[in-house]
């Protein structure tokens, strides 16, 4: 089996991927919010984590990938305080809280599978979960960590980090931390402004609200993702991941749930893509560059020159790699654009190569350059650039300047699908020769030729040079031979 590191964010080094248990891998991974349509941010840790999702499936391992959907306990200043985000959406919109939630759970799940994101194994929410929330906060309560105040229940972070690091995760020193929130003590119920919810008291506006030991209330934001992945993989599992954003307070309160309900960590590498800025800027609604993922597919925005294919959007996405930063333009968007045409004009060339008795191609060498990309905390930008190596090999064999047998013609072919369409999850676009209908495709191209060759023969050169011309503005080459004319699309 592959020998995979991972970054991992609490140590801040490469780690060899060892699995805590022999027969499957647990995955979390912080889902939407569900209160609005799925907009850029929230495509990068869904590509991220499909990566790795495809990638420890291919190479050889179960996984148990969970993947939450948050519909209840999220307020909108994230702070303990406000109104819950999607209660505050249903009023708006003058629906029950879960027919917002179900409209923008299906327009979640849509675009992600227009992304080609895998489905998780286990797709939990928050509302469905209330006891177990309820019964970890109990934990929390039992053992000296949490404190109920007026029907609230808030974590004790003076009290956790006395034998504990709080901000183990982060880097944050719970002095620092201290100083900052000082003045916040004393003018809420919270013993400390360091405190986070656990349960919170509904007031009697307050929509979304369940019965509780405290009284009637509802979950705080952090309780759920420590309730629902230890329920579906354990009290120690192997990879919990997220954006760079829930870094803190989320994933830091996340670990020290962790320790006060099992006496220990709960997770064994933490994983973290970066954050997306659009033309430089931060993206938000305020600032006008705040696109949604359907707005992309329709090209419905001031900001965006054209549509964009989803398959543009995730390989653009690939090519960078996932813990550094992203800056999205049309630009750069439609130069992955041509970048992904080529490899799907290589794989459509892959498929009718010609063979020979030897090879001058290095099958084995490329295999093993892409693998070492992959195994480097998932380097899909290296493992692209690898990839476009062995597309330059297929055009030379096309053009007769390498050669490759048949039986490395089939490791080939077979190394492409598995990387291109497997483990990086990219499929021919509806434009690509590559998509399903390319015999279809490669016969009206033949049948063009055949006209032009009758046009040649009839000497009627206006016709031929007309056809000739019309095939290359569409991107096509023309060559010439003896038998007739063979073609290709550029590169």
């Amino acid at each position: 089996m592959e020998k995979l590191t991972l970054h991992n964010t609490l140590t801040r080094k490469k780690e060899l991927f060892v699995p805590i248990h022999k027969d499957h891998v647990g995955m979390y991974v912080c889902g939407p919010t569900v209160y609005g349509n799925a907009h850029l941010g929230h495509a990068r840790p869904a590509i991220t984590f499909d990566l790795l999702f495809r990638y420890l499936l291919h190479i050889g391992y179960k996984v148990r990938y969970v993947r939450n959907i948050t519909d209840v306990g999220h307020l909108v200043n994230d702070a303990d305080e406000g109104e819950d985000k999607v209660a505050k959406k249903a009023k708006v919109e003058e629906l029950e809280p879960m027919e917002i939630v179900q409209i923008y759970t299906n327009s979640y799940r849509k675009n992600m599978a227009q992304l080609n994101v895998l489905p998780p194994s286990i797709e939990p929410t928050a509302s469905g979960h209330i006891i177990e929330q309820i019964e970890a906060v109990k934990k929390m309560i039992e053992a000296g960590f949490a404190y109920e105040t007026n029907g609230s229940v808030y974590f004790d972070v003076e009290t956790y980090a006395k034998n504990h690091p709080y901000g183990i995760l982060s880097g944050r020193k719970i002095e620092d931390l201290y100083t900052n929130t000082r003045d916040l003590d004393g003018q809420n119920e919270k013993r400390s402004g360091l405190d986070f919810a656990l349960w919170k008291n509904a007031l009697p506006e307050h929509i979304m609200r369940w019965p509780s030991p405290w009284g009637i209330g509802f979950p705080g934001w952090h309780t759920e993702c420590t309730a629902m992945s230890t329920k579906y993989l354990g009290e120690t599992f192997d990879i919990h991941g997220g954006g760079l954003d829930l870094l803190f307070p989320h994933h830091e309160a996340e670990i020290a749930q962790g320790v006060a309900c099992f006496g220990h960590a709960t997770v064994n590498y933490w994983i973290h893509n970066n954050m997306i800025t659009i033309n430089g800027q931060k993206m938000g609604k305020s600032l006008g560059n705040f696109i949604q993922l359907d707005e992309f597919f329709t090209g419905n925005h001031p900001l965006l020159e054209k549509a964009y294919n989803p398959m543009t959007i995730r390989f653009f996405m690939l090519q960078a790699h996932y813990r550094s930063p992203l800056d999205f333009s049309n630009e750069a968007l439609q130069a992955a654009e041509k970048g992904f045409e080529r490899l799907m004009n290589a794989m459509a060339l892959l498929k009718n190569l010609k063979t020979a008795d030897t090879s001058t191609l290095d099958v084995e060498k490329l295999k093993r350059n892409c693998y070492d990309a992959l195994n480097d905390d998932l380097n899909s930008p290296i493992l692209i650039a690898h990839l476009f190596d062995g597309a330059k090999m297929i055009n030379s064999v096309n053009d007769g300047n390498m050669t490759i047998t048949a039986a490395d013609l089939v490791k080939l072919q077979q190394l492409y699908t598995d990387l291109v369409y497997d483990v990086l999850g990219l499929q021919p676009s509806g434009d690509s020769p590559e998509n399903g209908n390319s015999e279809l495709f490669g016969q009206m191209v033949e049948l063009l030729l055949i006209l032009r060759q009758e046009a040649k023969t009839k000497k009627d050169w206006t016709t031929s040079d007309q056809i000739r011309d019309r095939l290359t503005a569409l991107g096509f080459e023309i060559k010439d031979t003896k038998e007739g004319a063979d073609w290709k699309l550029k590169n």
